[in-house]
């Protein structure tokens, strides 16, 4: 049995369950295909922190627990490891038997290029980038001030679909990207129990930690600013629209718009401080809706929401901003694109008028296009990873 190493931040990421399930789609759904898959994490000492958020040893960490916990609840005590700094510290393996298993891998699949460890990195034979941020990714790349270390990777793929389009406004940065999805186990998220046609949910942050960037002379905006174009969406519309936002109680101006504006905000910690309370609160909405970040959309990138996946999976349609996606997916039932305030109030009475039918729609498009086992397989297949 060949074995796989999917890398990526879950302990640096603590009680955000959406985020954990980027990288544990990759895992279990690799591990179905007959894999033995490993997950491999690095964490730096100084973001190690308590349960109250104050700083803390690596040893005492509630990321070293966050972690453990989301490795075992998913089946990989004894195949996961989280590595302080660049090693020799980690806990789940012994530094020694990682270097094994770097050495015996048949490839390293690293999301966002996670690992960074020189010493480990050069113990895998192949490196595989996965780019879940494009334009950052190839914009910082090229800016060289936040380096992503694509150097570093044999492979370089990105969820992107549009890249290498003439509309496409993402740069190469010198490399080949090759198109992927964002891998759903559908056997995770099955159908949920009927939901409110008329409440739609997301969950999201107002600021992202990068701040807006900066490429070739242009400013491209962040999710915030998406938001305040269709701001006043909820008035025009006789639908509930749920936001479990994280947003700073400073940010009080846009606090007092959402309010406003009749947007409904609940509290994202527990939507999604685990990966079961991130399931349960999705399986429970009516539908999605959602924007995305300036970057995506204003690139024609064809990035599409992992979250928004599982909302299809679910079988909840999804209300949700174009970025170019849907020149590579079905759209009109089960996925409705908007690109303007007008569009987002017709979309939502769209869904709500014929729930079901958007319903069966946005499952079917997780089954054809998301699908665990389908996209990995043509992921292995464009990385020569035999089965």
């Amino acid at each position: 049995m060949a074995t796989l190493v999917v890398s990526g931040a879950i302990a640096n990421k603590r009680e955000q369950g959406g985020e954990a399930w980027v990288r544990l789609s990759w895992a279990l759904g690799l591990r179905r295909l007959g894999f033995d898959v490993w997950l491999l994490e690095q964490i730096a000492p100084e973001v190690c922190v308590d349960d109250r958020g104050a700083p803390a040893s690596f040893e005492h960490s509630a990321n070293r627990a966050y972690f453990r916990g989301v490795a075992r609840e998913f089946g990989f005590e004894g195949r996961a490891a989280l590595v302080c700094g660049h090693g020799p510290i980690a806990c789940g393996a012994e530094w020694e038997q990682l270097l094994e298993v770097a050495a015996e891998a048949e490839l390293l699949v690293n999301i966002s290029g996670h690992l960074r460890s020189p010493t480990l990195l050069e113990r895998f034979r192949r490196r595989a980038y996965i780019d879940i941020d494009p334009g950052y990714t190839q914009m910082w790349h090229e800016a060289g001030g936040n380096p992503v270390n694509l150097e570093a990777h044999h492979l370089h793929f990105t969820i992107a679909e549009n890249m290498g389009r003439a509309n496409c406004g993402i740069p190469a940065a010198g490399f080949r990207w090759l198109a992927t999805r964002q891998p759903v186990v559908l056997a995770e998220w099955p159908p949920g129990p009927g939901g409110d046609p008329h409440r739609f949910t997301t969950v999201a942050s107002w600021r992202n930690p990068f701040g807006r960037l900066e490429h070739a002379g242009r400013t491209y905006g962040m999710k915030l600013d998406e938001f305040r174009k269709v701001i006043e969406l909820p008035e025009r519309s006789a639908h509930r629209f749920e936001l479990a936002l994280d947003i700073h109680p400073d940010e009080v101006p846009d606090l007092d718009r959402l309010h406003a504006h009749g947007w409904e905000l609940s509290d994202p910690r527990a939507a999604s401080a685990t990966p079961e309370a991130f399931r349960r609160y999705v399986q429970g909405a009516g539908a999605e809706f959602s924007v995305a970040q300036g970057v995506y959309v204003e690139t024609d990138s064809g990035w599409f929401s992992d979250r928004t996946a599982r909302y299809l999976a679910s079988a909840k349609p999804a209300l949700v901003q174009d970025t170019g996606f849907s020149r590579q997916l079905p759209v009109g039932e089960g996925l409705v694109p908007f690109s303007d305030l007008q569009e987002a109030v017709a979309g939502a009475e769209s869904i709500a008028g014929d729930y079901r039918r958007h319903c069966e729609g946005a499952r079917a498009i997780a089954e054809e296009y998301f699908d665990s086992d389908l996209v990995l397989t043509r992921f292995l297949e464009a990385a020569d990873v035999a089965g």
